[in-house]
Order: C-alpha cells, then sequence, then structure tokens
C-alpha cells in the first residue's frame, strides 16, 4: 500500500472532485488522477464512479473513506506536532467575506509563510457569502452571520460591535458615544439587506420604536464611510472597521444590544482539506494572538476616529 496513494484518494472523496483536490493541495490534477488510479489498480476494486467530470464513490471507496477520515486526521496531528505552523501553504484559495477588513491578515500571514499561495476574494454581505460557500463557488466564507446549518463548519474568530459613524462636522462628533434614541430622524447609511450590520441596527431600532430618517443602502464598508463623510447621514459600521479617516468620527452605541461576531466558514466536509484547513488553523492562531475574541472596547476600538 502506498500511502501518498491513499491520501490522493481522501483528498479526492473530500472534495468530491479531482479539480478541486488537485488546486487545494497544490499539485497537477493528472498526479493526483494518476495516484488514485494506482490505488484502484493495486486494490483490483475502483473507488469513483466517473459520469464526465462528475464523481461519485462507490460502496468500496465510501468505507474507505470512513478510513482514510481517521488517517487524515491523525496525520494532521503528527505534521501540527512535528512542523507547528511551519509548513508553507501551496495552491490557490477562493474566498467570499462580508469585509476585507477581517480576512485579509488571515491571508497576509498565509502569503508570508509562502510566496507559492494565492487568492481570490469577493466582498458581499453575509447572506450571499453563505450562499457562495454553499454552493462551492468559494472555498471558504469569513461573515458575521452565525449558522447552525449542518452542512457548514463554523469558527468563531473575531468579536465585535457596531458603531455609529458621523461626520467630523457633525454635532455628535464632539462626543464619545451616543444612545440608540439619537438615531431618531437622522438619515441613515448602512449596508443592504442581507447583511448582518442591517439586521442588528434594524432590530435595535424596532426595539425601541425609534424611526429614522431616509435609509441609503451600499454594497461596502468603504462606501459607507464615503456616503457619511459626503453628509448623506450617519452610518453604522463594525469597531474593527471603523479605521481612522480624520472626516469621520466612530461612536460607541451604550444602551442597545449591537454586539458581533465574525466568523470564518466551509462547507464541513472540506474543513481539514488542504488550503482549507489552513486557512481556519491560522485564524484562530491570529485571533489569539491578536486579541480579537475579546470585547472591542477591551481592544480600544471603540475610540476609532476620535481625537484626543
Amino acid at each position: 500500500m502506498n500511502i501518498v496513494h491513499v491520501l490522493a484518494f481522501h483528498r479526492v472523496a473530500a472534495a468530491n472532485s479531482f479539480t478541486l483536490a488537485a488546486r487545494m493541495c497544490g499539485v497537477s490534477q493528472p498526479t493526483l488522477s494518476a495516484q488514485v488510479r494506482a490505488l484502484e489498480q493495486a486494490a483490483g476494486v475502483a473507488l469513483f464512479e466517473r459520469y464526465g467530470r462528475r464523481i461519485r464513490l462507490t460502496p468500496s471507496g465510501k468505507a474507505l473513506f470512513e478510513a482514510t477520515a481517521r488517517l487524515d486526521e491523525a496525520l494532521g496531528e503528527v505534521d501540527r506536532i512535528l512542523q507547528g505552523t511551519r509548513r508553507a501553504p501551496r495552491g490557490s484559495l477562493r474566498l467570499s467575506a462580508d469585509s476585507a477588513v477581517h480576512v485579509l491578515p488571515v491571508l497576509a500571514e498565509l502569503k508570508r509563510m509562502s510566496s507559492a499561495f494565492s487568492f481570490s476574494i469577493r466582498i458581499d454581505n453575509s447572506a450571499e457569502v453563505m450562499r457562495h460557500v454553499l454552493d462551492e463557488e468559494v472555498d471558504v466564507g469569513v461573515m458575521a452571520r452565525p449558522t447552525a446549518d449542518p452542512r457548514l463548519f463554523a469558527v468563531k474568530i473575531r468579536q465585535d460591535r457596531l458603531m455609529l459613524l458621523v461626520s467630523a462636522k457633525d454635532a455628535l462628533a464632539r462626543r464619545k458615544s451616543v444612545r440608540i434614541a439619537d438615531f431618531a430622524g437622522r438619515d441613515l447609511v448602512v449596508r443592504e439587506r442581507g447583511s448582518i450590520t442591517r439586521e442588528v441596527v434594524e432590530g435595535s431600532l424596532a426595539r425601541e420604536h425609534i424611526a429614522t430618517g431616509q435609509v441609503f443602502d451600499v454594497a461596502t464598508r468603504e462606501a459607507v464611510c464615503e456616503a457619511v463623510a459626503a453628509g448623506f447621514g450617519v452610518g453604522v459600521v463594525f469597531a474593527s472597521e471603523a479605521g481612522r479617516d480624520e472626516r469621520l468620527r466612530a461612536l460607541a452605541i451604550i444602551d442597545a444590544d449591537v454586539a458581533v461576531a465574525e466568523y470564518a466558514i466551509c462547507r464541513i466536509e472540506r474543513r481539514k482539506l488542504g488550503l482549507v484547513a489552513r486557512f481556519l488553523d491560522t485564524a484562530q492562531q491570529l485571533a489569539l494572538r491578536s486579541g480579537w475574541l475579546a470585547d472591542p472596547e477591551r481592544r480600544g476600538e471603540l475610540s476609532f476616529g476620535q481625537k484626543a
């Protein structure tokens, strides 16, 4: 038995695709296909049923996959003990995120570990991020929406909360905090429907029966900042997204439940696969080192934009 061939089978079975498994492992598809064929020939049994580009495990393949899953977990533990986080990531990772702020530090750490690592990223709201992952359009999602979907694996990588964003010229800019009642009658710039930012702030306003003025929908955090700076109204952003723009002030909302969190997600069958596993591990390690799981007030993020 060739352990390389066995692991090649496991990668393909876990990804349910030769193409995806090859890309995630950083090897060519012909190489991976040859390794699986060699295993099938040695065993004298077909492990996959092939339908053009689609594959399905045979009964023998399903039985073997149950065993290789335990093997892969054991080898992963051995690798972590012997090499820690030094093993260089290889291949390309597709990501979808509700904000670049939450995902780029993790990608930067992976890139620092290896020049062979590359990625593509798309920015959308949390609902779309989840759909991208479930539809296998991306490998990993980073979003603020908690999920109990059994098809998904999720790990919290940041504790956060919402803040009110105002122009430096606004009368509220002289304050360090606001109450939810301060939203009353104010024009509001907020992410589009489907974003957790909008859900949380609209829920808080509804519970207190507070009506805002006109609501402007925008697609990104950067657009929220630019719209507020241009005078369209006040905005709502994560504490971690507030930045240090001299045109803006970010104020803590002190009397409403505006706590949120950020999660890294993937399809559950891919959580231990190549770059997906490396991203999840790196995100968790970075969160612990950087204190991202602490409340933003303890991290000093609730006064971004304030002048001393």
